[in-house]
């Protein structure tokens, strides 16, 4: 495989991997992943970041390529996490007068990983330090908890490039074409089904590198996971932006249900199509018990309300509904309207027990009109479910 020429002297070296099935052992990628790695080729040449060990072989025959026979002077390590770290040591074997850049919580990480010896190599960045390239230039910002507490961004002022880390990534291996033009594809949907299951939980430290970024001119957007960003930057950062403020993104609804048998899937889709008779223009419907629960994840976060409707379980609630609960919380949920429906034969509990589990999240508004069914809807079940769906 050939490097991509993202701009003169600066070249995309990643990796495809399209036979991983669970992104950090957790998240389904039919599509597969991209590791992202660049090159620049200046008086100093400088590898940005490594790929996953998974990917070493493929990525060493690009580096080499586009290298042609030269030495890299530098290796930037903006993420230690293993997918951008796991080639660290073949590259450092390979290259032994090869110098690496990072910051102090980088090699202390770096030594846990791997059995080094990099006297004389080390060169540690602090915030807003610059290593001159020749033409170009490499000015670091830290990006601490961005997701990983080591993470730093380098921008490059000619190319007005920002390598922005797993900032901006996506799922989905990227195949040739490398940079996302205007149009091309549906970048949010993988990028927000990413954002909220890998950095989501970190808004706070996304701000804050937002407000770092804003005072630069940035042109061109290189991540290490999907496609280098090359216009409508805009867009793609006003995303970041109220993603990483639990804003919605757009008003509309989704049903997230757990039925054991099937009668509160049947109020599920009943609420759901009063929803859309109300002239609801957004309605999303996830069966949590079979769905990928990533994508119910990223679609709590896209819209302003929420309904849950999941029956009672041995006294407590059905677990597809508490993990995603529990999903929820950990990625900082906040900032919505829910609803409630729980189902039971006899000593319904599921309402109770999502209730507290929602309280321990931020500024989320619980409708009052919870509707409990008894076993299977009935016709006064369904006036319920019409007052719910007013009530939100």
């Amino acid at each position: 495989m050939a490097g991509t020429k993202i701009m003169e002297q600066i070249y995309y070296v990643g990796m495809d991997d399209r036979t991983i099935d669970l992104f950090e052992s957790q998240y389904k990628v039919p599509e597969g992943v991209s590791y992202n790695s660049y090159v620049i080729m200046d008086e100093k040449i400088a590898v940005m970041d490594t790929v996953d060990s998974r990917a070493t072989d493929g990525w060493l025959e690009n580096v080499e390529e586009v290298l042609g026979g030269a030495s890299p002077d530098l290796l930037v390590i903006s993420h230690m996490e293993p997918d951008h770290s796991g080639s660290i040591e073949a590259l450092v074997q390979k290259y032994p007068q090869m110098q690496l850049v990072g910051n102090a919580k980088t090699f202390t990480m770096l030594e846990q990983f791997f059995a080094l010896d990099l006297t004389g190599r080390k060169v540690i960045v602090r915030e807003g330090e610059s290593i001159p390239l020749g033409k170009r230039s490499l000015q670091f910002f830290m990006a601490p908890m961005v997701h990983w507490p080591e993470v730093m961004v380098a921008y490059e002022p000619v190319g007005k490039i920002l390598f922005s880390a797993d900032g901006f990534g996506t799922f989905g291996a990227l195949g040739q074409d490398k940079l996302r033009k205007a149009g091309g594809g549906d970048w949010a949907e993988e990028a927000r089904r990413y954002y909220f299951n890998i950095v989501g939980k970190y808004g706070a430290p996304v701000q804050t590198l937002l407000k770092k970024a804003a005072k630069l001119d940035i042109a061109a957007i290189c991540p290490l996971h999907g496609p280098v960003l090359t216009e409508d930057l805009g867009y793609h950062i006003g995303l970041y932006d109220t993603w990483s403020r639990y804003e919605a993104e757009e008003e509309g609804v989704v049903i997230a249900y757990a039925s054991i048998h099937g009668h509160t899937a049947a109020a599920a889709k009943e609420l759901a199509q009063i929803f859309r008779t109300k002239g609801e223009g957004k309605v999303e419907v996830y069966d949590l018990c079979r769905c990928d629960m990533s994508q119910a994840v990223a679609a709590a976060f896209r819209y302003d309300k929420m309904v849950l409707a999941a029956a009672t379980y041995d006294g407590g609630l059905f677990p597809p509904m508490e993990d995603f609960l529990h999903h929820l919380k950990a990625k900082t949920y906040q900032k919505r309207r829910v609803g409630l429906v729980e189902n039971a034969t006899w000593a319904p509990m599921a309402a109770k027990v999502m209730q507290k589990l929602l309280e321990e999240m931020k500024d989320i508004r619980i409708s009052e009109k919870i509707v409990t069914i008894r076993s299977a809807l009935d016709p006064q079940d369904r006036t319920r479910l019409e007052e719910l769906a007013e009530s939100l």
